[in-house]
């Protein structure tokens, strides 16, 4: 593998950087840890070294068997560790200086490790002021709990207001952002309370050149050859990524897949990566030639004007 086929794209704080596709750890957990092991492996085999991971996933499970992983391996200081919390549970929203507290610990102790490279706001809720939270996750970050600090699902205009004021507090402000983006437009959130980038949101993106790290970059398979209109035996898919704009994306990346010679999935996944702000795709590979054929997506191009044709933009 060359070194552009994982390059890496710089976010404040983290000296070496992100790499351009981040791993997903949604479904490993310590009772199939053989298997999250030899996609870690072999994740950093092919130069990547960042992996997302969240407070709620699998209960917890993700994070340990992240954790158990770093012990094993020994890798710590080589790896971007990403981790999520104050998600809402059954009582509502959780974005307080307790819950993020809590949280955090709980996080710190599955990982196995005492800080966090990027810590991000699993969720956002307009009823606490920015103030609060920023100086909440400041408070982490000197207590060197956290290395630097980002967001998911929050609107940009939320972002803005939080990094106004910790710029005129001389404080840590997000340094980058996991939002959905994919080539798929979905019709509603695929998860209550999610967002996911429009237009509007990705000038946002091109103006502040804030790094965006797209979760559901590949819009759950929507572009594996796996769906088409007849087929409804995916209620969510159907829910969230079925409309006729949609099928002609899909058309179009498979035209274009075909002068390639790729697929329409890996055209999709350039398309992530070929914006213009610095963006990462978090995949969420099962087995090797999942993770392989990610990859592989590295080495397809798009030029801006590709990038607009295959989102009908053009």
């Amino acid at each position: 593998m060359t070194d552009r086929k994982m390059s890496r794209i710089a976010i404040e704080g983290l000296a070496q950087g992100c790499s351009k596709l981040v791993m997903g750890s949604m479904i490993f957990s310590p009772d199939n840890l053989e298997l999250a092991c030899g996609i870690l492996d072999a994740f950093v085999e092919l130069g990547g070294n960042t992996i997302d991971t969240a407070h709620i996933y699998g209960g917890g499970q993700s994070e340990r068997a992240v954790g158990q992983w770093l012990k094993l391996r020994g890798n710590r200081a080589d790896i971007v560790v990403i981790t999520k919390g104050a998600h809402p549970d059954h009582t509502g929203a959780r974005v307080t200086p307790e819950a993020i507290a809590r949280d955090l610990s709980e996080s710190l102790e599955r990982l196995q490790t005492d800080y966090v490279d990027l810590y991000m706001l699993h969720r956002d809720d307009l009823s606490v002021p920015v103030r609060v939270i920023i100086d909440t996750l400041n408070e982490h970050k000197a207590a060197g709990r956290i290395r630097t600090l980002g967001v998911s699902n929050w609107t940009c205009e939320r972002i803005e207001e939080a990094n106004e004021y910790a710029k005129a507090n001389g404080l840590m402000g997000f340094v980058a952002n996991s939002p959905n983006l994919s080539l798929a437009k979905p019709n509603e959130p695929r998860w209550a309370g999610c967002v996911s980038a429009d237009n509007k949101y990705c000038a946002w993106h091109e103006k502040s050149q804030m790094p965006l790290l797209s979760w559901s970059s590949q819009a759950g398979g929507f572009f594996t050859g796996r769906f088409s209109p007849d087929k409804q035996e995916d209620a969510e898919m159907v829910r969230v990524y079925y409309n006729d704009d949609n099928w002609e994306r899909l058309r179009r990346a498979r035209e274009l897949a075909k002068e390639r010679g790729t697929s329409a999935l890996q055209i999709a996944l350039a398309y992530v990566l070929h914006q213009p702000f610095p963006t990462c795709a978090l995949i969420g590979p099962y087995n090797k030639d999942e993770l392989f054929s990610s990859v592989q997506g590295l080495e397809v191009t798009l030029t801006p004007e590709e990038v607009r044709w295959v989102d009908l933009q053009e």
